[in-house]
Formats: structure tokens, sequence, C-alpha cells
């Protein structure tokens, strides 16, 4: 059995506060369109032992543990490509409905444009003094992502019509440590 099995399932969505699948592409529509060159870090969640998700004002990338002291760390074996899971602080917040940040599970949320066209796996970003490579894994809902949002967040997040803007995110690995902070500067490097 692996380290991840044996950690807590890790917090409850909200049934009540689950959108329809209409209100997610309704609410979609009405978000402003994000920056695509020089965005920034709404958010640093990382996940504890206990299941718990612990709010960071800042926070240290590594290259070698991802977002220090994250579930990333103790899960084995770890997955390269799946370091830093990071999603849109917009669409995060449209599908919670309310619910706390970083109840989907991921590290960092940003005001970036982090479609497959703006940002493609090999694409480096600067964030705060890290540096980070977008990685080729796809990020797809899971049964986790599922239980907390519902069956038509799901299917908003894997419609194949929306599929390139990777509305349930995407994954970073660390190519040079450094110091995070909420509100940095995340620059697109061409």
């Amino acid at each position: 059995m692996s380290a991840l099995a044996r950690e807590p399932y890790g917090p409850r969505g909200d049934p009540g506060r689950h959108r329809s699948l209409a209100e997610l592409r309704s609410g979609l529509q009405a978000l402003a369109p994000e920056p695509m060159i020089r965005g920034s870090l709404a958010g640093i969640v990382r996940r504890l032992a206990d299941g718990s998700r612990e709010r960071l004002t800042e926070a240290e990338l590594c290259t070698e543990h991802g977002l220090v002291g994250d579930g990333w760390t103790r899960r084995r074996p770890r997955d390269p490509e799946a370091q830093i899971a990071v999603m849109r602080h917009a669409v995060a917040e449209l599908i919670g409905n309310g619910q706390p940040l970083g109840l989907s599970g991921d590290n960092l949320y940003v005001d970036l444009d982090i479609s497959a066209d703006n940002l493609p796996p090999g694409t480096h970003l600067r964030v705060g003094e890290a540096l980070v490579e977008v990685t080729p894994k796809p990020h797809n809902g899971c049964a986790k992502f599922h239980a907390r949002f519902g069956d038509d967040a799901l299917r908003f997040v894997q419609a194949a019509t929306t599929r390139r803007l990777n509305l349930r995110g995407i994954f970073w690995r660390v190519i040079e440590s450094g110091r995070i902070t909420a509100g940095a500067e995340i620059i697109v490097l061409r």
C-alpha cells in the first residue's frame, strides 16, 4: 500500500454548493480574460499529512520537494511531471461556489491564462524567485474532485470543447528553487 493511500482523504465538499453544468458554463463566459504574459499568484495551498489544507502567504518551491511540506513529497513513487498542481484562481472559485480555496487539492492558484495555447508543455515561468516548467502530464478531474464538486463540475472540466483551456488545471515542475509569496508576479518566459 502506498503512502498516499494511507493518508486521510482530505476535506469533503458541500453537495449543497455544487453548481449545475449550465451555471458553470455561464459563469465561465462571464469571467474576465486572464493575462497571458504577466499574471499573479493568487493563492498557495499545502496539503498536510492529516488531509487538511494550509493556506500560506509564502512558501518555498524546491526542485527536490516541490512545494516544501506538501503531500507530493510523501507520495511514492513521486511523479516529477505532477510536482506542482496549478489551477486558475477564478475557475477554482467558480467551481467551489464559496467553499474554501484549496478544496480541489491544487497547490497554486493563479491569475494567468493557463490554456494549452498560452502555456504549452515546456513553457518556463518565473514565479517569485522560482523557475518552473509546464509539464505534459494532463491534469484531469479525479474521484476526489468529483466527490467534492459533483457530476457537472467533472463534466465541465473534462469537456472536449473546452479541454484546451485546462479548466481543471495543469502541472508544473520546479527547475530552479526559490521563495514565492501570495500576490507575486508570474512571468511567462517564451
